[in-house]
């Protein structure tokens, strides 16, 4: 599924995390990595460029001598041996040139590591550049969090590595679903993966349900679990549309309770814990999540998926909801919706 990866690299130590998790994916779909180093040219950065072109595109000259080398450099390290490889070094604005490179070089998905958002020098960092290429990319987009864990393989025995879906009932949400399990099979081979999914059930409040008791509260969580269970028996038969069931992978389901969705998702992932405290899961590795970008970055802005990715420390794993993506896996998502009773 995910046979050309793209690596945006901005010559940090940190930003070369992302290295090793590309390394795994191309190894387990037998791909090719593009290794890409934006030379920025952003006006800011170069004030006497008006006056002064010649000086101006020898800087850039160097520059772009400097990136390929550095590629060539991380190309030719025996983590990445054995797999096809090539190197980008385009001009332009870091978060377009990735997206542009992205769309050139038909990728199936772009990893990469954040650098957070603290710091005078955010804007020429990759971390900044996340949450610019998220809402814009049509492909998905892994983003791994600096000083945050990755998603280690396991050793014979150990705690399967665990990927969770958070889901509400839509079609646009179960979109995840199929590129989750592909993620967590090649990310988790040879050993076995888990999907955990999850609901998050927002607790009984006059102002939430506009004056319902606690009844409605009730009825929403037995919704939420029927509605999981309807969904795992689903991928359990194979009769999901996109053979999720061939990849072997280990399947899981709570339903938690939080005020808040993101939080809630957060406290899941990374605690093993719903709203009320109570154990649920584990920790999971890694949160696999769509973002509605078909609308633009206003739907982007303020959703659960952007406050996630500001939230957690854990990898976060980005799928664009687009229409036809939504297709692949909405008749099954519809169909265990409508079995729990959940809202169409």
């Amino acid at each position: 599924m995910f046979k050309r990866i793209l690596v945006p690299l901005d010559g940090s130590k940190r930003a070369e995390c992302a290295v090793p998790i590309a390394a795994r994916l191309a190894r387990a779909f037998g791909g090719t990595i593009f290794l890409v180093r934006v030379v920025n040219t952003v006006p800011s950065s170069l004030p006497s460029a008006p006056a002064r072109p010649m000086l101006i595109q020898t800087v850039s000259n160097v520059d772009r001598e400097l990136a390929e080398s550095y590629l060539q450099g991380i190309a030719s390290s025996g983590l990445l041996a054995g797999i096809s490889l090539q190197t980008v070094v385009p001009f332009g604005l870091v978060p377009a040139s990735i997206l542009t490179t992205a769309a050139d070089k038909h990728a199936d998905i772009i990893v990469m590591c954040s650098h957070g958002y603290t710091g005078i020098t955010r804007w020429w960092m990759i971390g900044s550049v996340a949450a610019k290429v998220a809402p814009f990319a049509e492909i998905p987009v892994l983003v791994l969090h600096e000083g945050g864990p990755l998603p280690q393989e396991r050793q014979a025995g150990g705690k399967p590595l665990r990927v969770l879906v958070p889901l509400d009932g839509s079609d646009y949400a179960s979109a995840a679903l199929a590129p989750a399990a592909y993620l967590a099979a090649a990310l988790a081979a040879p050993a076995q993966g888990e999907l955990h999914l999850t609901h998050v059930v927002q607790p009984a409040s006059p102002l939430l349900h506009r004056g319902r008791d606690l009844q409605y509260a009730q009825a929403s969580r037995n919704m939420a679990r029927a509605y999981l269970d309807t969904l795992m028996r689903q991928m359990h038969e194979g009769a999901d549309g996109a053979d999720i069931a061939a990849l072997n992978l280990q399947l899981s389901s709570s339903v938690a309770i939080d005020e808040d969705i993101a939080q809630g998702v957060v406290r899941v992932a990374e605690h093993g814990r719903n709203g009320e405290g109570a154990e649920v899961a584990g920790g999971c590795d890694l949160i696999a999540m769509t973002a509605q970008g078909h609308s633009g970055p206003q739907r982007w802005m303020g959703s659960v998926t952007e406050r996630v990715l500001h939230t957690s420390r854990l990898p976060l794993f980005i799928i664009r909801a687009s229409r036809e993506q939504v297709n692949t896996y909405a008749w099954s998502s519809a169909d265990a919706g409508k079995s729990a009773g959940l809202p169409g």
